[in-house]
């Protein structure tokens, strides 16, 4: 509100203004003539570049004169030790050095006994308290501190809003289609004669609807924004309505609109009865609509789309990112981010960029740290170490297995420059579907692709998802999905036809709630902007309709000899002592590769613990244990030789 000045300096004319109301108040209580007082107040108004403190205050709220009066009245006995032996001296009480009710009736001009009931602006916007240790005639008159340094010419929010509310400037840039959601909001305002509706805000994109906020308020009405979180709204009907008041009162003082940000549905009813109660302009943002009784506008805002994010990343980059090869399409293909949030990592990391030789990596790693924040809570982190190299497939497998890789990488050009995306939503999803039988490599394909596509690996667990629960096992899902769409994360669903075995025929609502969370899985699949992996041990166990919503299935089969034997070969790292090993042999023991490594692992702790090199000795006993944990004996002919 510190205006800058034309002829004079707004805060101290304010302040000057003030001192002469206050001399007219005073000259009133002492029933002496006020012309003088009120000439000098209109001198200074005149001189003043913009409206006063007490001026607008009174505008904003309707005060009538004798109410204005009032408010001046109260913030004297504050401002000016004069007050208090001319207000005793007036009511013929020494010991009532302060304002009342009746006071101010027997001396202001125009008084009305209406001024001070509840519904009166007075009292109604909490401009001034009533004590109540007397009747309201006689009861002392105080004016609320906020409102006492506002006409004073100092500004600020209100100390009792402020662990509640997030101060939100306008954004130095936003995407294309935000910008032209706030467009169109102002075109939508603009448009109306009825008063401000609720304007919802909606979709996943939290910043950027706060931009879009912030956008329209300085622009229609050069407000401010504030950003209450939903679970942050007073839950008692009286705290409630003690907010709202504040609130709509703070919203004249500091010119501001509000943005109330509803992430949980159980905070839908809390933001729902606030939002009938206040005035002014207000937004929601929340998923999903809100059912308000208010006139409500409503907008989409989802994070930007893989051409838009490029352009931010560009932008927010700057002369480094022509250091990336390529990198820039990925991450924007891969990971669904706010402006902002694209905007302020840019700018951290654009100077390491610049000075890195390997930015590509770089830029990798910090989208990949931003992505963690909301899946690490919900799924298991897997530290891919696996490469291709590592990976003993058949050949038709690789193939298929670098097909998926390369639906990854070109996702950008195909669905969105080649326009396929644009023909159907429907089918662009990635979802896989590895089958083969414990060990034979379907984790460790999994790593390789995380590696090769510079993505986090997540294992989903199925037991902590599924619910007996009606509707629970949906909302599960439904975060996994939610946060892994900003990740851009590799879903790993481990033994997966544990949940989506064979959909059940319906006999009773069991069965028939169990048919409905494997359709808003295959849902959730088909829409899926990521990769998401299946593993299974039983291929045959899947429904043929949920096999058909796959793009890809790749079936691992149970290594023959030759493979075994490359396994074995390349299962010790080259820092490991070894001595004397036949992998011919060793290959002649029917296990998959799984259980190769943990063969190799236990000989390993049994040789360091002989202080030996691991010998075939150390591999027999190993293995003799890992076929008792099998329940499978080893027999004769499988280790023939051996030693």
């Amino acid at each position: 509100m510190n205006a800058p000045g034309s002829r004079h300096d707004w805060t101290d004319a304010n302040q000057r203004l003030m001192v002469a109301e206050l001399a007219r108040i005073k000259a009133r209580l002492a029933g002496e003539e006020q012309e003088s007082a009120m000439a000098t107040a209109a001198e200074i108004r005149t001189a003043l570049s913009a409206q006063s403190a007490i001026d607008r205050l009174a505008e904003c709220f309707g005060l009538s004169p004798f109410e204005r009066d009032i408010l001046l009245l109260c913030a004297g006995v504050e401002m000016d030790a004069k007050f208090a032996s001319l207000c005793a001296t007036a009511q013929s009480n020494p010991l009532r050095s302060y304002a009342t009710f009746s006071l101010a009736l027997a001396t202001l001009e125009e008084p009305h006994w209406s001024a001070l009931s509840p519904i009166r602006p007075l009292r109604r916007w909490r401009l001034i308290e009533v004590a109540e240790e007397t009747s309201l005639a006689n009861a002392r008159l105080r004016i609320d501190e906020r409102v006492l340094h506002f006409l004073a010419g100092v500004n600020y929010l209100d100390i009792r809003l402020e662990p509640l509310l997030q101060n939100s400037g306008v954004a130095a840039t936003m995407a294309d289609v935000q910008r032209k959601t706030a467009q169109a909001i102002l075109e939508a305002l603009h448009e109306r004669n009825a008063p401000v509706p609720v304007i919802q805000l909606l979709g996943d994109d939290r910043d950027g609807q706060a931009d879009i906020a912030a956008s329209v308020a300085a622009e229609l009405f050069g407000m401010q924004l504030h950003i209450l979180r939903a679970e942050d709204i007073p839950a008692g009907v009286h705290e409630r309505n003690a907010f709202a008041v504040l609130w709509q009162r703070e919203s004249a003082l500091l010119s501001s609109a509000l943005l109330i940000e509803c992430r949980d549905q159980a905070n839908t009813a809390a933001v729902t009865r606030l939002a009938e109660d206040l005035s002014g302009l207000l937004f929601v943002s929340s998923h999903d609509p809100l059912a308000l009784q208010r006139s409500t506008l409503r907008f989409t805002v989802n994070k930007p789309d893989a051409t838009d994010q490029r352009r931010l990343w560009q932008q927010a980059l700057g002369s480094a990112a022509h250091k990336l090869n390529g990198s820039l399409d990925g991450v924007a293909s891969q990971y669904r981010l706010s402006a902002q949030t694209i905007l302020s990592t840019g700018a951290e990391i654009s100077s390491a960029i610049s000075a890195s030789d390997n930015p590509d990596e770089l830029l990798w790693r910090a989208c990949r740290t931003l992505g963690r924040r909301q899946l690490d809570d919900l799924a298991q982190r897997v530290e891919p170490t696996s490469r291709w190299e590592d990976l003993i497939l058949p050949e038709h497998q690789k193939v298929i297995l670098g097909q998926v890789a390369s639906h990854v990488r070109n996702r950008l050009k195909v669905c969105d420059e080649w326009g396929f995306a644009r023909k159907s939503a429907r089918g662009m999803g990635l979802s896989t579907l590895f089958a083969g039988e414990s060990g034979t490599g379907k984790t460790m394909a999994a790593e390789v692709l995380a590696n090769e596509l510079h993505l986090d690996l997540y294992r989903i667990d199925l037991s902590s998802v599924v619910s007996k629960y009606i509707g629970e096992t949906e909302k599960n899902l439904r975060k996994v999905f939610d946060a892994a769409e900003d990740s851009g994360a590799i879903l790993l669903f481990d033994e997966a036809d544990a949940l989506f075995g064979k959909r059940s025929e319906v006999k009773d609502s069991h069965d028939r709630h169990a048919n409905i969370e494997v359709s808003y899985l295959l849902q959730r699949m088909e829409t899926y902007t990521g990769l998401a992996i299946l593993t299974t041990n039983l291929k045959t166990s899947l429904d043929t309709a949920f096999q058909r919503r796959l793009r890809f299935v790749v079936q691992f089969t149970f290594p023959d000899t030759e493979q075994r034997e490359a396994i074995w070969r390349s299962v010790f790292p080259d820092t490991t002592p070894t001595h004397s090993l036949d992998y011919r042999k060793l290959a002649q023991l029917q296990v998959a590769g799984g259980n190769i490594r943990n063969i190799a692992l236990n000989a390993a702790f049994l040789a360091a613990d002989a202080g030996e090199a691991v010998g075939m000795v150390h591999l027999l006993h190993a293995a003799h244990g890992e076929g008792s944990k099998r329940e499978r004996p080893l027999t004769d002919a499988e280790t023939r030789g051996w030693v």
